[in-house]
């Protein structure tokens, strides 16, 4: 009794076809297929998807992340000054603002707001305080008027000048102001202390 010899079972590759033949097969497959128009992954850019050029002429760029820029970080803000009035000098000592009230201070510089509208005292103030500030004065005298009018109020000037003192940039030069002495110019006139310049 002669034995038949074993089936050659036909052994498949790890993609499934056949070694005997099946891999002629799916070349010849391979070799004829065609991509669709479009839907190519490496076809050239046609002429909508180009990138348009910007009017100075520059081509677009890609934008950089917003990962890439650090974050925006804002100044700290100086706390706000207080104000400043007839009665309240919170920049001095009490020692200095006793002396500044008995006109113990040497004026170093005065000016003089008679006559002047109300745009024009302003205007001199501030350029008043400006210049002295850079010239390192520390004492100054504002001679506002007393302004007393029948009904019993003060002039314009007189009751604008402790306003204007404490706007900016004055507000940031000045240390404190008071009434001068009767010899000064009295409820008329303002003593002005100035920050030392930095």
């Amino acid at each position: 009794m002669t034995k038949k010899p074993p089936n050659k079972k036909k052994i498949k590759n790890k993609s499934g076809l056949n070694e005997a033949g099946d891999g002629d097969l799916w070349g010849h497959v391979a070799a004829s297929v065609r991509p669709l128009d479009g839907h190519h992954k490496n076809r050239a850019p046609d002429a909508e998807s180009k990138p348009v050029a910007a009017e100075s002429g520059t081509t677009n760029k890609k934008s950089p992340s917003r990962s890439s820029f650090a974050p925006a970080q804002t100044p700290p803000r100086r706390p706000a000054l207080p104000e400043l009035s007839l009665s309240s000098q919170p920049g001095i000592d009490k020692s200095t603002a006793k002396k500044l009230k008995k006109g113990q201070q040497r004026i170093e510089a005065r000016i003089d707001l008679h006559g002047m509208t109300q745009v024009e005292a302003h205007r001199a103030l501030d350029s008043f305080i400006d210049g002295t500030y850079h010239a390192e004065k520390r004492c100054i005298l504002v001679i506002t008027g007393k302004g007393l009018k029948p009904d019993g109020t003060v002039g314009v000037i007189r009751a604008a000048v402790p306003r204007w003192l404490n706007e900016q940039p004055n507000r940031s030069r000045v240390l404190a102001f008071t009434h001068a002495t009767p010899k000064d110019g009295g409820e008329g006139a303002l003593y002005v202390m100035l920050k030392r310049k930095r």
